[in-house]
């Protein structure tokens, strides 16, 4: 199987089990649960996410010289199908999350962005047998969106011309962030012309986009101009998440596709799809943590063994559902969300 990479933002996640009675009040002690200590940010969820669908992949990051980087690079490596390819910083904190989970309510993340601030790009070098590279939150990589984004659009140009398919998730940006303060319009417009496939949600683009995507969370119009735009922008494929509605998927034309590198299998198939993907129904909310990054390794997946868009789409509601459902996205569990699609991945000789 080709190789694929899975580069950027990086972090361990520490996750508290709660009860939902904890409050922040000085002087006081709530007890807990028990801490999950897992490998999170993008390249961690969507590359063990893309593991469990029978993808083998790079993690490609950097993480400081301390002990949590210690830990990271245990995660990696001691997980089947995960090759650690990380540069460590001297003196860096490594990243990490506080995931806060409360019965009946969003999560909440504390985030140190840490050694993910010098991850400029050059860790990511083509090579012939490498197909596809998935940047994980560029809107949490400061040295990576430096200069106008110079080093991102830099990679993503090195990667396309050696003919790689490139794939961007992006992040809620904290708008008192450095990084929420920079024209992630522009800097969108400079670079998605280079970007295969961009899988982000609502919240992402109204965090970094204010005043470009409307009211994107009130009607599905308002979502379908927003995905419109990435296109105009430059982008091959937008799988653009909504929430409880699915997620809303649009392509480019076949001339825009048939650039979009090795890793994209059929991309005549995929040409001027408009079309909703329904999200399946979830009995146990057990956590929304890591869903987007799960539908974005299953629309990858998707991509890379020359399925339908729409058993693609699919596939990446699946994976999201069994995420939610606290579950990993392995063919045993898909398939007892839709045995269907999971009989039809099966049957597909890229499978």
């Amino acid at each position: 199987m080709a190789r694929v990479a899975v580069t950027g933002h990086l972090c361990v996640d520490l996750i508290a089990g709660l009860s939902g009675h904890e409050r922040i009040d000085p002087g006081q002690l709530f007890e807990v649960g028990p801490l999950s200590v897992r490998l999170g940010g993008s390249a961690g969820n969507t590359g063990g996410d893309l593991v469990e669908l029978g993808v083998p992949v790079d993690v490609v990051a950097t993480v400081g010289d301390d002990d949590l980087g210690i830990l990271l690079q245990r995660l990696i490596a001691t997980r089947t199908g995960m090759t650690p390819r990380l540069r460590r910083v001297g003196g860096s904190a490594t990243s990490y999350s506080l995931v806060f989970e409360t019965p009946h309510s969003d999560r909440t993340f504390w985030h140190h962005v840490g050694s993910n601030a010098h991850f400029d790009g050059s860790e990511v070098e083509p090579t012939p047998d490498l197909a596809l590279v998935h940047v994980g939150y560029p809107n949490l990589l400061p040295a990576l969106v430096a200069d106008d984004a110079a080093p991102w659009r830099g990679m993503l140009g090195r990667l396309r011309t050696a003919g790689v398919t490139t794939s961007v998730d992006l992040a809620v940006l904290d708008p008192g962030s450095l990084a929420g303060q920079l024209d992630w319009a522009s800097i969108l417009r400079a670079t998605l012309s280079e970007v295969d496939v961009i899988t982000p949600s609502v919240d992402d683009l109204i965090s970094a986009l204010p005043g470009h995507t409307g009211p994107a969370r009130q009607d599905d119009a308002s979502v379908e101009r927003a995905a419109e735009m990435l296109l105009d922008w430059g982008a091959g494929v937008v799988l653009l998440s909504a929430g409880p509605r699915g997620a809303f998927l649009r392509t480019a034309g076949r001339t825009r596709l048939r650039t979009a590198g090795r890793g994209f299998v059929a991309p005549d198939a995929w040409a001027d799809v408009r079309e909703w993907v329904a999200p399946y129904p979830v009995t146990r909310v057990a956590t929304t943590t890591g869903a987007g990054d799960a539908a974005t390794a299953g629309l990858l997946r998707g991509l890379l063994a020359g399925l339908s868009p729409r058993r693609s789409g699919a596939l990446a509601m699946a994976c999201a559902a069994s995420v939610v459902s606290g579950r990993r996205p392995t063919p045993e569990v898909l398939a007892t969300i839709d045995e269907p699609l999971a009989s039809a991945c099966r049957q597909h000789p890229g499978w």
